[in-house]
């Protein structure tokens, strides 16, 4: 298990009702733990439609995950 910090932007902040929380995961890449999110707050977005920010730089989303990570997960974002 490791700790990270998760941000929440947009429609996950929405869903979640809160920006931030810091827990302990299994998950060992960003898609791995957003589906963990995904499941445990009943996120709508699947998956393939979420960019991983992992420590303030965008990774792949099989990128690995460590201890102290701060993960920010970005919605699609509307434009006009």
């Amino acid at each position: 298990m490791i700790h990270v910090r998760i941000q929440y932007f947009a429609i996950l902040r929405e869903q979640r009702g809160q920006n931030e929380e810091t827990l302990a995961t299994a998950a060992a890449t960003p898609t791995a733990l957003y589906e963990e999110l995904r499941a445990r707050h009943g996120f709508t977005l699947p998956a393939d439609r979420i960019r991983a920010a992992v420590n303030e730089t965008f990774v792949a989303a099989d990128a690995p995950l460590r201890e102290g990570d701060r993960i920010v997960f970005i919605p699609p974002v509307a434009g006009g």
